[in-house]
């Protein structure tokens, strides 16, 4: 190692010689691993990444760029990354956390802080956010004259508090003194069209407040080497069908599916609680439906963003049409010149627009108010096609290069046709044989206890079920000794009772200690999973206070709020305490944890 570059290296002479020693010798993907490897012991250790951003930084006692995210399905993670990469390589001091792991203490401190953040739902912030934010809104924040700030919201424009948390957090940074670095910019879900351009600017106006690192080593490639393909959202993996059967009865009102892919040379790898993103196809039914109505030819071809493809591939493939937005809608107003639309759109007709954005599709909104575009106009109006998360539903440690998927379809009648959604359908029709373009989306916020021994409760009803079943064949597969109780619900106990004899046989063996079912349509008066806590309440608040890791997943709409609510009772019944102190023992242990959800 040249003495140059050991000069910039936050290690001692001795230890930098075993770094060489180390390398030497390793190929590409070895590299890659053990750089992989070390980010995250990083990541794991934020206050040290504070103290030593890098030596020259340090001996300049200069300051250094903080990047905080707060994602739920990990989109602002992407865009902090690739911040952290681009800010990096210019030279300057730099340090990326999740919201849930920064320091609060610290932020009294800070000199120039960006927040990537994004909004769950219907203004609420991501669950890992949800301290930080608290904190921020609270009469505890500390004044931060001192702080250079800057905020990405990221949302979805189908809901009427679109980017609420950024907003929020922007408009609170202010007001405690900090000063805008950049205005906020809100992201649609089609996030990079507009967060691509804003990470320019923030990283150029990080330069100009924070002194870049002078003389960083500059590495030359000496030879090409050729190396693994590594797959990811930008470059997703083709997987082939190996199974795809429907586990609910033929009378049932859903069809779930249980979905088999194979990772085989992939090189792809996840842990329980991880996502497996899809790229979809849209229906082809709905492509030609679309084309006709408008009166387009799908074989034309259509240029948008230096791309020219048919416009019948543009809209397969490339534009959403199975969910509504509202920048599309506000343009086919024009387009239509209704006075409806435009009236709908106002800020005073929120509650109105709700549903429409929900519930109607592309064609829907054609077909009611009529009005003619050109190709061009249309994928140029048309929101990006974006991919679609599933939470993992195994364990990689019993299926070897497998992943597999428990998949509600979406398929339903309204304003006189069928309606089917993208991924649900693209994975539900693919022949065993056929392949779907897939990545991994790793969630740090949704895993196992280290410690085995801990007990767990599962909450997951419907297809909520999919990663308590990965869980409990993980820890079957390591002999962990701490208990697993899964609550799970769903209409009808004879035909949607989701793996039953995958779960009966795990309960005969000993690595499902206890079940506890809800069926909601099997009786007059409707049962789910938040009656069978508070049944159980006093068991689980003892399981809790033995130091048992909870876990929630499913629908963030209803269920988890009202599984949250009977958490609340239950600390409140059983644990002695006040409203007050039920929600800061219920925010602890989120804040250690032991308390995560994985809601949708």
């Amino acid at each position: 190692m040249t003495p140059a570059i050991h000069a910039l290296l936050p290690l001692s002479e001795e230890k930098s010689s075993m770094l060489t020693s180390l390398l030497d010798g390793l190929d590409t993907a070895a590299l890659h691993w053990l750089s992989g490897y070390a980010a995250g012991l990083a990541v794991r250790r934020p206050a040290e990444l504070h103290v030593l951003p890098t030596p020259a930084a340090a001996a300049q006692n200069a300051p250094i760029l903080s990047i905080v995210y707060g994602s739920q399905t990990g989109n602002s993670r992407h865009l902090a990354e690739q911040l952290k990469r681009e800010a990096e390589a210019s030279g300057l001091g730099v340090r990326l956390l999740r919201a849930g792991e920064y320091p609060l203490r610290e932020l009294k401190n800070e000199r120039l802080l960006y927040l990537i953040i994004s909004t769950q739902g219907d203004g609420d912030p991501p669950d890992d956010a949800r301290s930080l934010v608290e904190h921020l809104l609270s009469k505890r924040a500390p004044e931060l004259k001192q702080l250079s700030f800057a905020v990405l919201a990221l949302g979805d424009s189908s809901y009427p508090k679109f980017c609420e948390t950024g907003r929020l957090l922007d408009e609170r940074l202010a007001a405690l003194g900090a000063t805008r670095a950049l205005p906020r910019v809100d992201c649609d879900l089609d996030f990079e069209r507009d967060g691509k351009p804003w990470l320019i600017r923030a990283l150029n106006s990080a330069r100009e407040q924070l002194k870049p690192v002078a003389a960083v080593a500059s590495i030359k490639t000496l030879r090409s080497v050729t190396g693994t393909a590594v797959f990811g959202r930008d470059n997703p993996f083709r997987a082939e069908v190996l199974a795809s059967q429907r586990i609910t009865g033929r009378d049932a009102q859903k069809d779930v599916r249980h979905i088999e892919l194979s990772l085989a040379d992939s090189g792809l790898t996840y842990s329980p609680g991880d996502a497996l993103g899809v790229w979809p196809q849209n229906p082809p039914q709905l492509v030609n439906e679309l084309l006709q109505t408008l009166k387009l030819d799908g074989a034309s071809e259509v240029e948008f963003e230096g791309r020219r493809l048919p416009l019948a591939r543009w809209l397969s493939g490339e534009r959403e049409i199975t969910r509504l937005a509202r920048p599309f809608l506000a343009t086919h107003a024009a387009h239509a010149g209704s006075s409806e639309l435009n009236r709908l759109l106002a800020p005073a007709s929120r509650d109105e627009l709700a549903p429409l954005l929900r519930d109607y599709q592309v064609i829907d909104v054609l077909r009611q108010w009529p009005a003619l575009w050109s190709g061009e106009e249309l994928i140029a109006s048309l929101r990006r096609l974006t991919p679609r998360l599933y939470s993992i539903a195994s364990s990689q440690k019993l299926v070897g290069d497998e992943v597999h998927l428990t998949l509600g379809t979406i398929d339903y009648q309204a304003f006189g046709s069928r309606h089917v959604g993208a991924a649900s359908n693209f994975l539900a029709t693919l022949d065993e044989d056929g392949r779907a373009p897939v990545y991994v989306e790793a969630n740090e916020r949704f895993r196992l206890p280290v410690d085995a021994s801990r007990d767990i409760l599962m909450i997951g009803p419907g297809t909520g079920i999919a990663p308590f079943r990965a869980f409990v064949q993980e820890r079957t597969a390591i002999n962990a000794s701490g208990r697993n109780w899964l609550f799970f619900g769903e209409q009808h106990f004879a035909s949607q009772f989701l793996y039953q004899l995958e779960w009966q046989e795990a309960l005969k063996k000993g690595q499902l200690h206890r079940l506890d079912l809800a069926f909601s349509r099997d009786q007059a008066q409707k049962i789910y999973v938040q009656q069978r806590l508070r049944e159980q309440g006093r068991e689980v608040w003892d399981w809790l206070e033995n130091g048992a890791h909870l876990y929630v997943c499913g629908d963030a709409t209803r269920m988890a709020p009202d599984v949250h609510t009977a958490l609340r009772e239950i600390v409140i019944e059983h644990g002695g305490k006040s409203s007050e102190d039920a929600d800061d023992y219920l925010a602890r242990l989120s804040q250690q944890n032991r308390y995560a959800r994985d809601v949708y």
